[in-house]
């Protein structure tokens, strides 16, 4: 099976290309490559679409970021790897050995593996900061042995790899020269400021933004809150008028029919007394009969079923003016029949009556007018007089609500009905 990629002896990192392992060569001065059959792998963040070549690196990304997810594909990227570089050496290596007897190989095949040197002083630093000799050592190592802040740096990113306790193991002939800085401790202490200043900045910066975010969700809310808070007084304050509007029209009706029934009984007495009307003047006019032929001639408008309700409820209080509470349960108990027809219209147990129960006949059907209203509400009797009943059909909602107002008014309204 042909190879998917490249790994370093060294240090185990996986390569994709031969041109990836010479530079991974130049920077740590590892030269044990060999062909692998594992892919490297391909994670893809899925919240900003960064790429992560291995477990590490993605752990590393979501302690940094907070993302989570990734996506793997690390099947749709890899691909055989060409060795057409490597291929070229080691045909050279093939004829230097077979001008050399083959002795290099049989060496290569022996050779004894042995801890890398490290720089001594950095390496007891390392272990006075209480990191071990094994975790120290190979982070100075594969850092290239640069400075105290890298190999720190080396841990950080590799704490989470299973095998950074152990010690590093490296041929007994390979040379690790440790890469001249290019940065003097100055210059990267300077860009080390650099850096966690940007940071800081960058941090302040988000936090300033998420507080402006938080501040208009709640500037948002608090409107919605408002204009809610607003409609419902608005609703409840044109109710409050309609209702005060209703009463008002109501004592004003009731005003003036005691006014006209005053001025009956005047007139009444005057006439028994044999006096003049109290305006002579008036009842002389010439004019007032043809008045009564033009009024007695327009149509008369019939009394609407809210009238005939309104009139039917004034009668019942008449005639029982002497028992206000019994005047009252009986209104009560009309406005419980008509409220359970029009919230329930389709139970049948609220639209039927029976005539002959008991407590129907002490609330309701013993005073004069209570038949009548449920009637007009829509009841009929039924099956020999002994049913009142309202057929779903002929349920009107308009006449019901109508019938609810008036046994409000005729509840909370003193003056109604004073005539």
């Amino acid at each position: 099976m042909a190879g998917l990629s490249l790994k370093c002896g060294d240090c185990g990192t996986l390569l994709r290309s031969v041109e990836e392992a010479q530079e991974h060569a130049e920077l740590t001065k590892h030269s044990n490559f060999s062909e692998s059959t594992e892919p490297v792998l391909n994670l893809i963040c899925i919240s900003c679409g960064k790429p992560c070549r291995s477990k590490t690196e993605s752990d590393l990304h979501t302690k940094r970021t907070g993302h989570g997810e990734f996506e793997d594909k690390t099947s749709e990227a890899a691909k055989p790897i060409s060795l057409e570089v490597q291929k070229e050496h080691k045909g050279d290596d093939v004829e230097m050995e077979e001008a050399g007897g083959g002795c290099s190989s049989s060496s290569s095949q022996n050779e004894e593996m042995v801890v890398p040197g490290v720089d001594q002083k950095l390496l007891e630093e390392l272990e006075g900061m209480g990191f071990s000799k094994e975790r120290a050592t190979r982070a100075l190592h594969y850092s290239g042995n640069i400075s105290l802040e890298a190999a720190v740096s080396w841990v950080v990113e590799h704490e989470s790899d299973a095998d950074i306790d152990q010690m590093p193991k490296v041929p007994l002939n390979t040379k690790t020269e440790a890469p001249m800085p290019s940065l003097t401790p100055e210059e990267m202490k300077m860009k080390a400021q650099e850096l966690r200043e940007r940071a800081r900045k960058k941090k302040e910066e988000e936090e300033k933004r998420m507080e402006r975010e938080k501040e208009k969700e709640r500037i948002r809310v608090g409107k919605e809150l408002l204009e809610a808070k607003r409609i419902e007084e608005e609703n409840e304050r044109k109710r409050l008028m309609a209702l005060r509007k209703a009463e008002k029209d109501e004592e004003r009706r009731a005003r003036e029919k005691i006014r006209q029934k005053l001025e009956e009984d005047k007139a009444e007495r005057r006439r028994k007394l044999g006096l003049p009307p109290e305006d002579p003047a008036a009842a002389a006019k010439p004019s007032a009969p043809v008045v009564e032929e033009k009024k007695s001639s327009l149509p008369v408008r019939p009394a609407s079923k809210t009238e005939q309700m309104r009139e039917c409820l004034r009668s019942l209080k008449q005639n029982h003016k002497g028992d206000k509470a019994k005047v009252k349960t009986a209104f009560n108990t009309l406005l419980t029949y008509v409220r359970n027809v029009a919230t329930n219209p389709n139970e049948e147990k609220f639209r039927k009556i029976r005539l002959s129960n008991a407590t129907f006949q002490a609330r309701v059907g013993a005073l004069k007018g209570g038949i009548e209203f449920l009637e007009l509400c829509g009841f009929e009797k039924i099956e020999g007089g002994e049913f009142l009943f309202l057929s779903r059909d002929k349920i009107d909602k308009e006449v019901l609500n109508s019938a609810g107002s008036e046994l409000n008014s005729a509840i909370n309204n003193p003056f109604f009905g004073v005539l």
